[in-house]
């Protein structure tokens, strides 16, 4: 039912929700994995781009937003209308977001291989399972020693490093199975309202006890940054090469993950109409009120969105500078199985033998979140997809069924990626990548909504345009440098 938007600060407050949820899927796999891999391969060089990279995409969020709200359409069926090729009578973007949503799915894949790793660590099943937890740990317990001022490198420790690890046994598989029941179940059951507080409080919760750990890390001088590499973060330079690596490359493909990405972007209006935005301002009308409406509704939008960007650009450039500053300096690369584990050592200098257990809560807590938040954003825009595609004929009662087949199916097929494919940090990148060339796509819908559906009476400022300009086009460029850096060694 329409109704006034809230104008006090509590009022608003009250209304907030979408932005929260989509951050609960950010935060996961692109800060937890893709941005801390970043700053273990460039060091503090980069951190400019992941700062643009965050807040360069709220302009576009809240332009694809403020349509969906205002017409009360979809994002799918929004991007249908524009102009372009249409092979089958599809608009070829949709065709491409079809393939990025098929590696979002091995994205989750890597996300719950992730929340298995850390409750195999934090509770082995099998002798196997806490044999390779010793010997991980004995690895990266050598290499930091290596690092810290306080401690000494050894012949010894040299041997530990190169050691081969053993099996991790079937411990993250078991676990992970665990995890996608749970969840399978809850989206099932949920509704809105107990999953935007849910995501809301686990977001909060790992975000505090990181920031924190990085301001406590400053007082050790082994691993805190001085004010000259922070300005050298700051100034728009690219890392020195390094063999083995091509950290430009990582970062682009973070760049797809950090932040709002391509696959958030699209998931973020449809929270919109689920919070109610869209009804609270009613159908089309031309007169006073219902204008009195739409901007009040906009408002909170917005808020909705910069406070969301503020949650997660706090949480990705603390991650950041945790990989700069303890995995790069020693030489630490998150990846395989023992992924987790090596991301956990970003705590060990500060929290000593408790870091283990508090970044596994704290792993668990933001991976499961983007598991729960992605796979259910997934249900819900792949159950309206299958319209837009002219696929199925939309109806309360299908909608309400398919919304529910895609709850249990997707965590499901997360699952068996993971079991195939056991490489979290390989699948998250690969989806990263695949947002990365999405971004332009979706920056050029932002644009077009604005000046196809632009409603006089709730025209932005030409302040808001010239951001929006920008955002489009920074993403634009992303697109075309990660596409070439991908493609130019093919030919």
């Amino acid at each position: 039912m329409p109704r006034p938007a809230p104008t006090t600060a509590k009022g608003i407050a009250k209304e907030l929700g979408p932005g929260l949820i989509v951050a609960g899927a950010v935060v996961g796999s692109g800060e937890l994995i893709a941005t801390t891999a970043t700053g273990a391969e460039a060091g503090i060089w980069l951190m400019w781009l992941i700062i643009f990279g965050c807040i360069i995409k709220v302009f576009v969020q809240v332009e694809l937003g403020r349509y969906v709200i205002l017409t009360g359409k979809t994002t799918l069926s929004g991007i249908s209308t524009l102009p372009g090729w249409k092979p089958k009578g599809i608009h070829w973007i949709l065709w491409f977001w079809l393939a990025m949503f098929a590696t979002s799915t091995a994205q989750m894949g890597g996300i719950v291989g992730g929340v298995g790793q850390a409750l195999s660590i934090a509770a082995p099943i099998t002798e196997e399972g806490a044999a390779f937890n010793e010997a991980a740990d004995a690895q990266i317990q050598a290499r930091l020693q290596e690092v810290d001022a306080t401690s000494s490198a050894t012949l010894e420790n040299a041997a530990v490093e190169n050691a081969a690890l053993p099996s991790s046994g079937i411990d993250p598989y078991v676990w992970a199975l665990l995890i996608t029941v749970i969840t399978s179940v809850f989206l099932y059951l949920g509704r809105y309202g107990l999953i935007e507080k849910l995501v809301s409080f686990l977001v909060a919760g790992f975000t505090v006890v990181t920031v924190i750990n990085l301001f406590l890390l400053q007082s050790n001088p082994a691993w805190a940054f001085s004010a000259s590499e922070l300005w050298q973060g700051l100034q728009f330079k690219l890392p020195p090469p390094r063999e083995g690596f091509d950290p430009v490359v990582t970062a682009l493909a973070t760049f797809g993950l950090i932040g709002v990405a391509a696959g958030e972007l699209i998931f973020y209006p449809y929270w919109c109409l689920e919070k109610g935005y869209a009804s609270y301002i009613g159908p089309r009308e031309d007169t006073p009120e219902w204008n009195d409406r739409a901007k009040g509704w906009l408002r909170v939008l917005r808020w909705d969105a910069y406070l969301s960007m503020v949650v997660y650009t706090i949480s990705t450039v603390a991650f950041y500078l945790l990989g700069a500053s303890i995995l790069h300096r020693a030489d630490l690369h998150p990846q395989g199985m023992d992924m987790i584990r090596t991301l956990a050592s970003m705590y060990e200098p500060v929290f000593n033998e408790t870091a283990v257990v508090l970044f596994l809560v704290a792993a668990v807590v933001v991976l499961y979140s983007t598991f729960l938040v992605t796979n259910a954003s997934k249900a819900r825009v792949m159950s309206d997809a299958l319209i837009v595609f002219g696929w199925r004929k939309s109806n309360p009662d299908g909608n309400r069924k398919w919304l529910k087949a895609f709850c249990i199916a997707f965590p499901i097929l997360s699952f068996i990626v993971f079991v195939f494919i056991p490489k979290p940090k390989q699948l998250v990148l690969l989806a990263g990548t695949m947002q990365a060339f999405l971004l332009p796509m979706v920056a050029f819908a932002a644009v077009y909504f604005r000046y196809k559906h632009a409603i006089p009476a709730l025209k932005p400022s030409r302040l808001w345009d010239l951001f929006l300009w920008i955002s489009a086009l920074g993403l634009l460029v992303v697109g075309l440098w990660l596409a070439y850096s991908k493609l130019a060694p093919l030919f």
